[in-house]
């Protein structure tokens, strides 16, 4: 038996270390650690609530918009009124346009390249991966790169800058819409839309979307030229469906809020088949592997944030969230199987939460999402109002939700004498990196690498690498 430790992790927000004991070439223990702390939760106290909308962005600049929704849903939930329809849709595009951009960089950027590595010089398939996806010169990835910045001016049309967009408000969008920018946005979806059908699926946005089972995909799909099809040849070669499995338990907050409290893409817990309502009040932060002050499991609402750097016993600046005591997984495949989209749902229950799953909701979930954005941009009527104000209350306590690329989002807010008393945010790299808690229960990811093989020689075994890319770490907004 020996150890090993992996990190940082290159090509992502990559401050991640993973610490790992092997075992006959497979890890048999993981703990990973989250080594920086940054304390944006003990920035905002005695701040004006609205300065949140200004300074949580700031925590990453990879799922800004993502943040800066919760705030804006947090300070609505203290008593404001919600957007009007035309404002919740131009947040829905914001937000969407975020984790679409997220998708493609996910699987263009940090996750086909590993495939490029020569650890798979000998795969059939090597060659026109090294092509496509090589790190810095893949020709695929460097067309994706073009059409993600070309995407990228739906936000500065919408909210004047990325990352840190400003105008999420609570009671909906600083800035409704003109023609010319209505249609200027309407091109920029088709654009993508054709690069999507053209290089990633090679087929219809809406047949993605409509996939229901693994047959039709592997008859449709396998030999197609096109990216999708030529990760599912190296998913089955490399075995990606037995790599990194998950707790099988799933969280989702909603995504795209529509008509009558509805989602595009459903809330739930989802477990074994069984869905239920996300109940709030069961979600607990545990510290007894964190460096901070010890104490007992707390609901985010009555957390606390006290860094102790030099506690002994522990190993990350994460909490560790659970859910009624349990370990949940978060994230696309979350979201598709609380969501049910059938083949998601199909391909979880044969293969579990694995790293296959995980990159297969992904790309279904791009095609979903842009279909959805279209029938948003489709009802955009120029200068239709989208915000409504509010006077905001000197004394409350909010929590908002949202759905971001990786995951689910929350931000609990308490105000006491107009200023800001207490916030804390779980972010979705809070659940899926969550260390071990009081009764010694792995973390999603933690669990998910035992058993992944380790060459004799390796000292960044690639199977780590598949298993963490597949979580798609954010470590910034986990250590707020």
């Amino acid at each position: 038996m020996n150890r090993l430790v992996v990190g940082p992790f290159n090509r992502v927000e990559g401050d991640l270390e993973v610490q790992l004991t092997i075992a006959d070439g497979r890890v048999a223990e993981a703990r990973v650690n989250a080594p920086m702390y940054r304390g944006f939760e003990n920035i905002l106290v005695g701040r004006d609530p609205h300065d949140a909308l200004v300074v949580v962005p700031r925590i990453c600049g990879i799922c800004s918009v993502s943040q800066s929704m919760a705030a804006a849903r947090a300070i609505q939930a203290l008593g404001m009124p919600p957007p009007p329809a035309a404002g919740r849709d131009l947040l829905n595009l914001m937000l969407a346009v975020e984790n679409v951009a997220d998708h493609l960089t996910h699987f263009y950027l940090f996750f086909m390249p590993d495939f490029a590595r020569d650890t798979y010089r000998d795969r059939p398939w090597f060659a026109e991966a090294a092509r496509r996806f090589a790190a810095a010169s893949g020709a695929h990835a460097r067309a994706a790169v073009a059409a993600r910045a070309r995407w990228f001016t739906i936000l500065g049309t919408l909210g004047g800058k990325w990352p840190h967009t400003q105008s999420l408000l609570p009671g909906g969008s600083a800035r409704a819409v003109d023609t010319s920018e209505v249609v200027r946005i309407g091109s920029r979806v088709r654009e993508l839309r054709g690069f999507l059908e053209r290089t990633l699926f090679q087929a219809p946005l809406e047949r993605i979307a409509a996939l229901s089972d693994a047959d039709t995909l592997a008859a449709e799909f396998d030999a197609v030229a096109g990216d999708f099809g030529l990760f599912l040849r190296i998913a089955r070669d490399a075995r990606l469906d037995v790599l990194g499995r998950g707790p099988g338990r799933y969280l989702s907050y909603g995504a795209y809020p529509q008509d009558g409290g509805a989602h595009e893409f459903g809330a739930g817990v989802a477990s074994g088949g069984i869905l239920e309502d996300v109940d709030l009040s069961a979600i607990t932060e545990d510290v007894s592997s964190s460096r901070y002050a010890p104490g007992p499991p707390r609901h985010p609402a009555e957390g606390v944030t006290i860094p102790r750097a030099d506690r002994a016993d522990a190993y990350t600046w994460n909490k560790a969230p659970r859910y009624r005591g349990d370990v949940l997984e978060t994230g696309a495949l979350a979201r598709q199987v609380v969501g049910g989209q059938p083949l998601i749902v199909a391909e979880e229950r044969r293969a579990g939460g694995c790293v296959y799953t995980r990159v297969l909701a992904r790309l279904v979930e791009t095609a979903r999402i842009v279909l959805a954005i279209e029938r948003w941009v489709a009802r955009l009527r120029p200068g239709e109002p989208c915000h409504v104000p509010g006077k905001l209350p000197d004394h409350g306590d909010g929590v908002g939700t949202t759905e971001a690329a990786r995951g689910s989002l929350a931000h609990w807010l308490s105000v006491r004498d107009g200023k800001i008393s207490s916030y804390q945010i779980v972010a979705p790299t809070s659940w899926n990196f969550a260390p071990r808690d009081a009764g010694g229960r792995p973390g999603a990811l933690e669990a998910a690498l035992v058993g992944a093989p380790v060459g004799p020689d390796e000292k960044t075994p690639v199977a780590v690498q598949h298993i963490v890319r597949s979580f798609d770490p954010c470590m910034v907004c986990t250590v707020h």
